[in-house]
């Protein structure tokens, strides 16, 4: 009883901390509720909470961030998949492959750590801070290093949404060019919501519907990460434990299952009275408070140190991303 009351007073904290964040976030979308939560959650790092704390914002961070996943799954629509064709899926492929490509290699030639050049390179990839969010308990990344990564896509996520619309019309890009070009290129829904309803209300539909697309790929990226971790770590094991096995249920992201589960139930089985749409909401809210405990877990000073080398990387990474989805464009449908 008074280990759930300690995690209760933790998790009621990062609530508290995530509730202004999440209602400024709706306001200002393109900065979002996320990097709002994580900036609340540093500046109160510097207050020595009590110990009372400890286990519910560790919770929150790592538990609950990883149910939230589930909850974001009621929002999704098979059916989108199918809608946006097959060419478009290749296209997908294409771009997701490069992004991961550069982040891997210029990662280390960056001298980044490993944990934080793969959440930066699946936060371009896929969808910013959900993907950020799937991933990161997968491979056992710090609170440190999941704000690393959460910033960096935040800062092109906002030069995105003003930088896309003009670069769109720059190019004489048609409604349905520009928006694949958003919807497979920029790394936050917010971002692409902004982006694609300024160019115009057709390029905008056709943008989220790939943008949502993008978001399933979370499933087979954590999947694969899971597997690669595991092996890792039997790689790196102590000599006399290398030819220990490693249980695949003990590694499984169990709740990517979960997010399938809910996938499923939101596109084949008719939920009454906006219940979905509370789940995937409540879902968004459960991640703004996992990013508030982030953020009292961060240590600001290193942070600030160790903070150009990301932001670099995700300038590359985005950029590649960006001219990989406008080049096969033109590759694959003339555009």
């Amino acid at each position: 009883m008074k280990s759930i009351i300690n995690r209760l007073s933790g998790v009621m904290l990062t609530a508290v901390i995530a509730y202004p964040a999440w209602l400024i976030g709706r306001i200002y979308p393109v900065i979002g509720s996320p990097v709002l939560a994580i900036l609340f959650g540093m500046i109160l790092a510097f207050w020595k909470r009590p110990p009372v704390f400890e286990d519910g914002v560790k919770y929150t961070s790592k538990k609950l961030l990883q149910y939230s996943i589930i909850l974001l799954g009621f929002e999704m629509n098979l059916y989108n998949v199918l809608a946006v064709g097959s060419q478009t899926l290749v296209l997908m492929a294409f771009t997701l492959t490069a992004a991961f490509v550069t982040a891997f290699a210029a990662g280390r030639l960056l001298k980044i750590d490993g944990k934080t050049g793969t959440l930066i390179g699946v936060g371009t990839a896929i969808c910013g801070g959900s993907a950020i969010a799937a991933t990161a308990p997968v491979i056992n990344a710090s609170d440190e290093q999941v704000a690393h990564s959460i910033s960096t896509i935040f800062l092109f996520n906002v030069i995105a949404a003003f930088l896309f619309p003009f670069l769109g019309h720059v190019l004489n890009m048609g409604d349905h060019a520009f928006g694949l070009w958003a919807g497979t290129a920029v790394n936050d829904t917010s971002s692409v919501v902004a982006a694609g309803y300024t160019f115009s209300n057709e390029a905008g539909n056709l943008a989220v519907i790939v943008k949502l697309t993008r978001t399933l790929m979370i499933v087979p990226v954590t999947l694969a990460l899971a597997v690669y971790t595991s092996r890792k770590s039997i790689g790196d094991a102590p000599a006399g434990e290398k030819g220990k096995s490693y249980s695949i249920a003990k590694i499984f992201p169990w709740f990517v299952l979960g997010f399938i589960a809910a996938s499923i139930i939101s596109t084949f089985i008719p939920i009454p009275w906006g219940i979905g749409g509370f789940l995937a909401k409540a879902g968004k809210f459960v991640i703004v408070m996992a990013m508030a405990a982030i953020g009292l877990n961060t240590n600001v000073v290193k942070l600030v140190k160790n903070g150009a080398a990301p932001i670099l990387l995700g300038l590359i990474c985005w950029t590649v991303l960006s001219l990989t989805s406008l080049g096969l464009q033109f590759i694959l449908f003339g555009a």
